[in-house]
């Protein structure tokens, strides 16, 4: 029977021999609604999840299933265009499983992003967030389950989950081109539904500055690897008790499009700066 780590060995040795053993510097996860960030990847090498071993396959609309391995602002890079929820009926070891496929493949540096719900009065739709520290309120942990010690140890430490030289570089970059960008707390939670008004209230009383229900589980088996980290969030929509619209996912999709732009230029930035 095999193991976890045959089977994201075995997924790796696909890609490569796909991709004339292309090796990444920086991995990239699209959120909902971003995926035109992979437009901007030149000498673009395509592999769909479903021709990659055991690797899941993507249920949600916007999401397009690929792996997509070229060149971004100088730096190879691997792309995710499609990710992987809880809510989804995925487990932990299947969620993060791109995110280990990333890491053997090469990359020193992880760059994720997504579409979230604002907390914070002091935010609006269409803003970037700069993710410093989570609050994990998904009910589940991915490291749940046997230890693989070739992958890190039993009982990571999550004092810096969010590299601060990655943010001081994400900060210059929005500095230089003039982008707005936040800083503050994800919360995760399990979805899919989106939350009441009276957990939006106590979900920003707990510290959160933004509501979502992924990137959570990726960081944490980044760290459990070892690696780097950085996350923008971009807010789609403001989740505000006492003023509550109804969001559409239509509306949240557009939203997270129309801020797309500064997202890739931000991106774009940090990796020519890796």
């Amino acid at each position: 029977m095999s193991t976890q780590y045959d089977q994201v060995m075995a997924a790796v040795e696909a890609i490569r021999t796909r991709t004339n053993s292309f090796e990444p510097e920086v991995g990239i996860i699209l959120g909902s609604g971003l995926n035109h960030l992979g437009d901007s990847i030149e000498s673009a090498q395509v592999v769909e999840y479903k021709d990659i071993p055991d690797f899941p396959l993507s249920t949600v609309e916007t999401h397009s299933g690929k792996l997509i391995l070229g060149t971004l602002a100088g730096k190879r890079v691997v792309a995710m265009s499609g990710r992987f929820h809880f809510y989804e009926g995925y487990n932990g070891f299947q969620m993060t499983y791109g995110v280990r496929v990333m890491k053997e493949l090469g990359i020193k540096n992880l760059i994720v992003s997504n579409a979230c719900g604002g907390l914070n009065p002091n935010f609006e739709a269409g803003d970037l967030m700069l993710i410093e520290d989570h609050i994990n309120l998904l009910g589940m942990n991915p490291l749940i389950g046997k230890n693989e010690e070739r992958w890190g140890p039993r009982f990571p430490d999550m004092s810096e989950p969010y590299s601060k030289e990655l943010q001081a570089v994400a900060q210059t970059v929005a500095r230089e081109e003039k982008i707005g960008l936040h800083k503050g707390v994800y919360v995760a939670v399990a979805g899919p539904n989106l939350e009441t008004r009276a957990e939006y209230r106590m979900l920003r009383n707990m510290g959160s500055d933004v509501v979502g229900m992924s990137t959570v589980p990726e960081v944490i088996v980044a760290r459990h690897m070892s690696l780097p980290v950085m996350a923008v969030s971009v807010v789609t929509d403001m989740c505000l008790p006492d003023n509550l619209k109804v969001a559409s996912f239509e509306e949240i999709i557009a939203i997270a499009s129309k801020a797309e732009p500064n997202l890739t230029k931000l991106v774009q930035g940090v990796c020519k700066r890796l």
